[in-house]
């Protein structure tokens, strides 16, 4: 990712988190924001954009499940992640206070995950599409009793000030991010520190008896460390599986050469999405 890079493509309007995890990647980068998952896809593979930069998962609300399921047939690789941590602020327009206030917009996540603020407050929760759709909405109209629950960057853009701060009930509240790329940038393998590089990769299941458990041994066998592994139903049949799966180590590791060779047997259309730096947020 050292090439100059003009544009970051992302789901949500500015001041949104994807777009703060966007800016934290690559500061220097504009932004680009997209209406939905699949714009973004899109914006890269057109070269309208350069990188996508896409949530996968919460450590709150869980997967992003949409994310997983349009990676196969999107034609794009996986090059980098990023954890952002996810702080909630109560957004108004000047002259509100949290005595004023009595509506609070936004993300029905936002919302869930500021439940004990906005029950303490005894504000109604209004939901929106996204965070930062809320605050430009709050802005517009202007009004002391409505306030948005977003970024401090959604503050800055839609000028709104800050009532309070942290508003999250748990302090680990932390989305990963993918960044995808038309090519993949696979970094030099190390031997000495295989921890350095994750892989993610699909496959289909056999739909023969012990599949799956056989399918993983090789992994466990070679030493490799599963991260991640989500399944979903293929063309909504019950009999077919389809994983999305990561784990620890190089696509060029001998180890993990061997684990894939098994994983043959047992699957098929065995996809790699990518190999790419681990996220220094893994060894805190």
């Amino acid at each position: 990712m050292g090439e100059l890079l003009k544009k970051i493509a992302f789901q949500g309007q500015l001041g949104a988190y994807s777009d703060l995890a966007a800016r934290a990647v690559f500061p220097a980068v504009a932004t680009l924001p997209c209406r939905v998952f699949e714009d973004v896809f899109a914006a890269v593979t057109s070269g309208q954009a350069d990188r996508g930069l896409l949530p996968v998962e919460n450590s709150v609300a869980g997967r992003v499940a949409e994310i997983h399921q349009l990676l196969p047939n999107a034609g794009l690789y996986i090059v980098g992640e990023h954890f952002q941590p996810v702080s909630h602020c109560l957004l108004a327009p000047a002259g509100a206070s949290l005595t004023t206030i009595t509506e609070v917009h936004s993300h029905p996540q936002a919302l869930q995950q500021s439940r004990q603020f906005i029950t303490k407050q005894g504000y109604r929760a209004v939901a929106h599409v996204d965070t930062a759709g809320a605050a430009a909405e709050i802005a517009e109209r202007n009004d002391p009793t409505l306030a948005a629950i977003a970024s401090r960057l959604a503050g800055e853009i839609y000028g709104l000030q800050i009532l309070s701060e942290k508003l999250e009930d748990a302090a680990h509240n932390t989305t990963r991010f993918l960044v995808l790329s038309t090519q993949a940038e696979t970094p030099q393998f190390d031997p000495h520190h295989p921890e350095s590089t994750m892989t993610s990769f699909m496959f289909r299941l056999r739909n023969v008896p012990a599949a799956l458990y056989k399918a993983l041994g090789g992994f466990a066998t070679n030493g490799v460390n599963l991260t991640k592994l989500e399944s979903y139903l293929v063309d909504g049949k019950f009999t077919a599986a389809q994983f999305y799966t990561e784990c620890q180590g190089h696509v060029d590791s001998p180890a993990l050469k061997q684990a894939l060779d098994e994983l043959a047997f047992y699957t098929h259309d065995i996809k790699i999405l990518g190999s790419y730096p681990a996220h220094s947020f893994r060894r805190a």
